[in-house]
């Protein structure tokens, strides 16, 4: 309804009857039929202390002059003053600089472009690693063991592990070695991912990721979930009911991870790769297994339909692909439109 058939009915009906006949808000109403402080009020006079044009003119004629054109504002100001000259505050040659854009760093400054986002897959076994260290508390206050672990992000298997006194490249390029040779992975197919401590950057490494034509991928600066495969083993491992708030020597930190990595390997269900085993789907037993499942619940609908809502149940499905940062399909299509 238009503004001039509710003035045509408010006095007939009332403001309130008027408001909601069309329904408009009553604070809506009176609101507008105040006036508008913005165009009512007068306009705000200069103050009295404002340079005029001439003024600040002649201020950054100085400022722009040969003499002190290489000078700061406080120099130019200080200067003048012991020679009796006061043209403005050291504040107001700041702020005028700063109105024409000639307030910046004089120094040069270092600039780093963004570090790329890794984004790795896997369709199988031993095509990415990952890998990475956490601390072990020792029997004393400020002593640490180190706990290095790689596994498999396709399969969550546990390749390698070990436990030292110290971090160490030399060790970690032992360690890797070690599980490359004992899986039997070729040139040009592994990718190891991890993040920039110094063992994973460290020359060793690197040394030997070239020998054995290894790909190499490392975590952002400062970004904690671009490695979520070692971070989520970590947090498995320390909130398992049987692991202790210290250990009493890094013998006993080495035998409490034998027997923990055997179990996550051999035992666990490990909900990311459908509930099996990680040695299940890393060794390629896992389709027997879900075959075995799925014959297992067929027994048990036809036992009883009717528990089942006469719907057959079915095992999850195995896992076909693993992503670290995995694209985000839906942000790069607007972009391939737009180019």
């Amino acid at each position: 309804m238009s503004e001039a058939c509710f003035t045509e009915i408010e006095p007939l009906l009332g403001t309130q009857a008027a408001c909601a006949a069309v329904g408009r808000s009553r604070a809506t109403h009176y609101r507008r039929l105040r006036p508008n402080p913005s165009t009512s009020r007068p306009p705000r006079q200069a103050p009295a202390n404002k340079l005029t044009e001439d003024e600040m003119r002649a201020v950054l004629d100085v400022l722009h002059s040969p003499r002190f054109c290489d000078s700061s504002p406080a120099q130019v100001y200080f200067t003048l003053l012991d020679e009796g000259t006061y043209l403005a505050s050291e504040s107001t040659f700041y702020r005028l600089l700063r109105q024409h854009g000639e307030v910046r760093e004089r120094r040069a400054q270092a600039t780093h472009p963004p570090k790329k986002k890794p984004e790795l897959v896997a369709t199988g076994p031993n095509i990415c690693w990952s890998w990475d260290i956490t601390k072990l508390r020792g029997p004393k206050r400020g002593e640490y063991y180190d706990c290095y672990v790689v596994l498999d992000i396709f399969s969550r298997y546990i390749v390698a592990w070990c436990v030292a006194p110290t971090e160490s490249g030399e060790l970690a390029k032992a360690l890797i070695a070690d599980a490359v040779r004992r899986h039997r992975i070729p040139p040009g197919q592994l990718t190891i991912h991890a993040d920039r401590g110094s063992s994973m950057t460290s020359n060793p490494v690197v040394e030997l990721y070239t020998f054995l034509g290894i790909k190499r991928s490392h975590s952002r600066p400062h970004v904690s979930n671009d490695n979520p495969y070692s971070e989520a083993g970590f947090k498995t491992m320390k909130y398992c009911p049987a692991f202790p708030g210290r250990f009493g020597s890094i013998e006993d930190a080495r035998a409490f991870c034998s027997r923990f990595f055997t179990a996550y390997n051999h035992e666990h269900r490990h909900s990311g790769i459908a509930h099996h085993t990680p040695a299940s789907v890393h060794f390629g037993t896992a389709t027997e297994v879900r075959s075995q499942r799925a014959e297992t619940l067929r027994v048990a609908y036809e036992a009883n339909q009717a528990r089942f809502r006469h719907r057959p149940p079915e095992p999850p499905k195995l896992p076909t692909i693993a992503w670290i940062n995995e694209p985000n399909t839906e942000e790069e299509q607007p972009a391939q439109k737009a180019s």
